[in-house]
């Protein structure tokens, strides 16, 4: 599918309140609230759009460890691994990447207790190194066109 200047707007518009009028949102962009209905289900039938998110803010939910693990895989078969992440409530992104480690993993604990047992769990997949994160600077939370 290819995008235009309108669907780049649609998604701009989206991604700051994905809860937005299609009426209010086609007044922001000069188009009638079917039309921009019309863009937005061809935008989620082609795979643009793929879900519909809540941001929340994880420290005043009492998350205040956010680690950043790096996965150096003892095994080549990575299927239990992959379904052990899935699974983990404190694994917040999973990444598979060339370079250092086999996988990043971002964590998100209440406590300090809470990442050692994490982290002796993920022992049984492989050897890791950790990055505690002492302050968040920049989070994305809206989709910016390149």
């Amino acid at each position: 599918m290819e995008l235009d200047h309108i669907d780049y707007q649609i998604l701009q518009l989206l991604s700051e309140n994905a809860r937005i009028q299609w009426k209010d949102l086609g007044n922001q962009i000069h188009m009638t609230g079917q039309a921009v209905g019309n863009r937005i289900k061809k935008l989620e039938d082609n795979g643009v759009i793929h879900s519909y998110s809540l941001v929340v803010d994880e420290l005043k939910l009492g998350f205040s460890f956010t680690a950043f693990v790096i996965i150096y895989m003892k095994t080549a078969n990575h299927q239990e691994f992959i379904h052990f992440v899935q699974e983990r409530n404190e694994v917040r992104e999973v990444h598979r990447v060339s370079g250092e480690g086999c996988y990043h993993l971002k964590i998100k604990v209440k406590t300090q207790d809470q990442l050692n047992l994490f982290l002796n769990d993920l022992l049984q997949h492989g050897n890791y190194s950790i990055h505690l994160s002492i302050q968040e600077i920049k989070q994305q939370t809206a989709f910016k066109s390149v």
